[in-house]
């Protein structure tokens, strides 16, 4: 097969969470037993930090990636999905998979696919897995899909476990509850392994505390560990102090989102858990990695500028917690009207984000372009419940042209409501 017989055939043969949702999950770490153990368990043979979390748990994985590459460590990173192409969900060193990588794996395991039956995540797990033993990398940093306790990521045993933080989505698989939520990323929570804990959040902190005393893991908030200072944004970076009991560090960032803030804390908690176990990591090299994330990565769609006249800015903020941190960005800034480029897909419960939305905002209703994608229509109709005013548009291309045609110089175009809305235009 060519490389995109090879996508096309993962793609449609097998099921794949972000085309079809939760009919694709499967509630079961037998399959990606099953696959690693056809190919030598090679999850055995590279170290590991496992990543999981509602919202931040991608930024936090990219920002620890940047550090350890910039330190000199060989480092994989795995993550998804995936923005415009595949093979950006497995990376060395900031550079994608090869297309013959990927070529070569699925055909010579092809047969195996066919007995075991895995999913699409199921697969591309045991391919990164593959690719980083056989790469030799010194450290990879895994996140999870979706959830923890049985997500395919979690038959790795990691050097630390780290959990962004707890809020709603994916209720239909993990809970509907925010400690049923916490209990399921609280999975990746393994005996005698350190975990990092980015927020300390009232309604799960206990579910965390118990999960680690369980399994004799030591457990750190990052939130109590550190106070974060702002400096100012200059040059597209922003530039914050961090401060601790025994550390203060001034840092520059170019992930700017005000999001960002919260996630450089369980970074750099992770960080001195990596030094505490031996790895060499200076200040300088999280200076270096921290003012080049993107550049160093391929990191995109987080509070991410594509032009300036007018001012457009994208990010895959989905749920309520990320919605409600996307607005308090879009505050910070500048404008005269706000014109909302807005898309969803069709198994989330799109109320509680068009309930936070601003009705002054002019909004351009469009269709993710995959199979999950809410039909513009009805998503017009669901915003109008609650005073959204706008027009629908044949894609988001099509909306972001509208947008960008109408918005005077002055004005603020956003893109977002779904990470399938922001593949479309980064």
């Amino acid at each position: 097969m060519t490389y995109q017989e090879t996508i096309d055939y993962l793609y449609m043969q097998l099921p794949m969470f972000t085309r079809v949702g939760a009919s694709a999950f499967k509630a079961s770490l037998d399959n990606t037993i099953a696959l690693c153990h056809r190919l030598d368990n090679p999850q055995n043979k590279f170290k590991s930090i496992h990543i999981a979390g509602t919202n931040g748990k991608g930024s936090t994985s990219h920002m620890l990636a940047a550090i350890l590459q910039t330190a000199g460590y060989k480092t994989g990173l795995y993550t998804s999905p995936h923005l415009k192409d595949f093979r950006e969900r497995v990376r060395i060193n900031g550079q994608m998979i090869g297309q013959q990588t990927v070529i070569d794996f699925v055909a010579h395991h092809q047969q195996d696919f066919e007995q075991i039956q895995p999913s699409f995540f199921e697969m591309t797990v045991a391919l990164a897995f593959d690719y980083f033993a056989k790469e030799q990398v010194d450290v990879a940093v895994i996140e999870t899909g979706l959830g923890g306790r049985l997500d395919s990521t979690n038959i790795i045993t990691p050097l630390l476990s780290v959990i962004t933080n707890i809020g709603w989505d994916h209720m239909n698989i993990l809970g509907d509850t925010l400690p049923q939520i916490a209990g399921e990323k609280a999975g990746i929570i393994k005996p005698h392994i350190p975990v990092i804990i980015g927020e300390r959040q009232i309604e799960v902190a206990e579910v965390f505390i118990h999960k680690a005393q369980e399994q004799n893991a030591p457990i750190s908030f990052a939130s109590d560990l550190y106070r974060i200072t702002v400096k100012g944004t200059d040059n597209d970076l922003t530039e914050v102090e961090l401060s601790s009991s025994n550390q203060a560090l001034t840092v520059q960032l170019d992930l700017t989102g005000s999001y960002q803030f919260k996630n450089i804390k369980t970074v750099l908690a992770t960080v001195n858990q990596l030094r505490s176990q031996g790895f060499i990591i200076t200040d300088d090299h999280i200076k270096t990695a921290l003012r080049q994330v993107k550049t160093l990565t391929g990191l995109h769609g987080r509070w991410e500028t594509l032009s300036t006249s007018p001012l457009t800015i994208c990010d895959t903020g989905h749920n309520p917690d990320g919605i409600r941190e996307v607005l308090e960005n879009i505050v910070k800034v500048k404008y005269k009207q706000l014109h909302f480029v807005i898309g969803m897909v069709n198994d989330k419960d799109g109320a509680k984000v068009l309930s936070m939305l601003p009705k002054e905002a002019i909004y351009y209703f469009c269709k993710p372009d995959i199979p999950r994608g809410l039909e513009a229509e009805t998503l017009q109709a669901q915003a109008l419940e609650f005073g959204l005013q706008g027009n629908v548009y044949s894609s988001v291309k099509a909306a972001l042209a509208a947008a960008q045609s109408v918005a005077q110089p002055e004005d603020l175009v956003f893109i977002g409501g779904s990470t399938f809305v922001v593949a479309e235009v980064v």
